[in-house]
């Protein structure tokens, strides 16, 4: 018998990489409003720029765990 070749599956990505916002929940938290497709891609980048500045003044204070209190 021969092989079976394993497929790859192909990963769809958004312009520069993967969102970690959840489009289906952010479309879900607004409620009176329409979403364009732009927001999701301008929160991506306010969320990761977010994470860094936590990360940054967790590091600053000699710390490797992210608090509510670094936001």
């Amino acid at each position: 018998m021969a092989a079976r070749k394993k497929k790859k599956t192909a990963r769809k990505k958004s312009g520069g990489g993967d969102l970690i916002i959840s489009k289906a929940r952010t479309k879900a938290a607004v409620k009176k409003c329409n979403v364009g497709s732009e927001f999701y891609g301008a929160l991506d980048k306010a969320v990761r720029k977010a994470i860094a500045e936590a990360e940054a003044r967790a590091v600053g204070n000699k710390r490797k765990t992210l608090k509510a209190v670094d936001l």
